[in-house]
């Protein structure tokens, strides 16, 4: 599925629209796409509809960042800064991985084969001032949430 993000609030608005749907069990995004692409715009979108009341910012040095909102853990992870993702076997992902955890990962292809599965791959790419977005739904959750956006 590709969309068009005309401005930020459009980004933010995709957030908005995908957490509306997001199943409770885990699930698994994979934001991919340059710096500045709206990758965190979008994961601060997704968070306000879930009820984060606070700032979102990229976790590029932390590496993650956990919110709890009602009854769902939300990990917002940034691998811009891995080298090697054999560097993830100290972070415990698999940790993370549990219950109905959100786990939201930006520069997943930094990760290799150490991450899980994306349940929805979002790619997001510049088109002059405005950005594409492909969004690529590899599980049957992340099927039923894409066929939910199109109505």
């Amino acid at each position: 599925m590709n969309l068009y993000l005309a401005d930020e609030s459009a980004t933010l608005a995709l957030g908005a629209d995908i957490a509306k749907h997001c199943p409770k069990e885990q699930f698994t995004l994979h934001l991919e796409g340059d710096l500045g692409a709206g990758k965190t715009t979008f994961t601060r979108g997704l968070l306000r509809q879930l009820g984060h009341q606070g700032n979102v910012k990229s976790p590029t040095y932390t590496l993650v960042e956990q919110y709890q909102l009602a009854d769902r853990a939300i990990f917002h992870f940034d691998l811009y800064r891995v080298s090697d993702p054999e560097e993830l076997d100290y972070l415990g992902l698999d940790d993370y991985l549990s219950g109905q955890s959100l786990c939201i990962i930006e520069w997943a292809s930094q990760g290799g084969s150490y991450l899980p599965k994306a349940d929805l791959v979002i790619t997001f790419s510049y088109q002059e001032h405005a950005r594409n977005v492909e969004l690529t739904a590899l599980s049957e959750s992340a099927i039923q949430l894409c066929k939910q956006l199109k109505r």
